[in-house]
């Protein structure tokens, strides 16, 4: 499916690249990411991108990755898309790809606000966002992910039953981002108690970036399913 009306690319904040990519890394990217890309314009319908799997998982700002391949490793019968704007993270997808042998990934270099918009409704089992960019300055809070806006289309893009986990570590952005969800039409928060925010998720897959203790708080995991109409 195209979308013939000319793409409209939000700007990017932030860093695009880091290091420059290691040889392997840069062939990756050369040979690699294309098979597994789409078009900007292409409406990326996950079922079409991962045809055979029974369940499909997006996940935004993979960052390094070890999240991403590690789910996708551990459960081969979804299909897991993956949206990060750093090439530097895509470059380590597509190396943990390439040594995991992995058959159920398609990721994308870009900015995962404009391909929500483009997603039709209720595609996806499950959705993760995990320690956005907290964007602590009052001036850049509208640079923040998760805004009315977006959280509508995370709720839109998930079939009735399906879930949304968005986890932080910095307290501001905990609670920036939780009124908005629990305002979000859809969303039903699935948290009873402390502890079902404050222990990681037994799915959980803790990574070297998480491990650094960069914010100002323990994890914050906020759990969401989509209600059934």
């Amino acid at each position: 499916m195209t979308d013939t009306s000319p793409p409209v690319k939000r700007r990017l904040f932030g860093r695009a690249q880091g290091h420059k990519l290691g040889p392997r890394q840069q062939a990756l990217v050369d040979s690699l990411l294309p098979k597994l890309d789409w078009p900007d314009r292409q409406v990326p319908v996950p079922s079409e991108l991962l045809p055979g799997h029974d369940r499909h998982i997006l996940e935004i700002g993979f960052g390094a990755a070890e999240h991403l391949i590690g789910q996708a490793r551990h459960d081969r019968e979804a299909g897991f898309i993956g949206i990060e704007p750093f090439l530097n993270g895509v470059a380590k997808a597509l190396s943990g790809i390439e040594d995991e042998g992995l058959t159920n990934v398609r990721v994308k270099r870009g900015d995962a606000r404009d391909e929500l918009e483009r997603m039709p409704d209720a595609v996806f089992d499950r959705v993760f966002l995990l320690f956005p960019d907290p964007w602590p300055k009052a001036r850049h809070h509208k640079r923040r992910f998760v805004q009315t806006g977006t959280a509508g289309h995370l709720a839109r893009v998930l079939k009735p039953g399906g879930r949304l986990r968005v986890a932080t570590d910095v307290t501001i952005y905990a609670d920036h981002a939780l009124p908005i969800l629990l305002a979000t039409p859809g969303l039903e928060w699935t948290a009873r108690s402390a502890d079902d925010w404050r222990k990681a998720p037994v799915d959980h897959m803790t990574t070297r970036y998480e491990r650094k203790n960069l914010g100002d708080c323990a994890p914050v995991f906020m759990d969401f399913v989509k209600r059934h109409a």
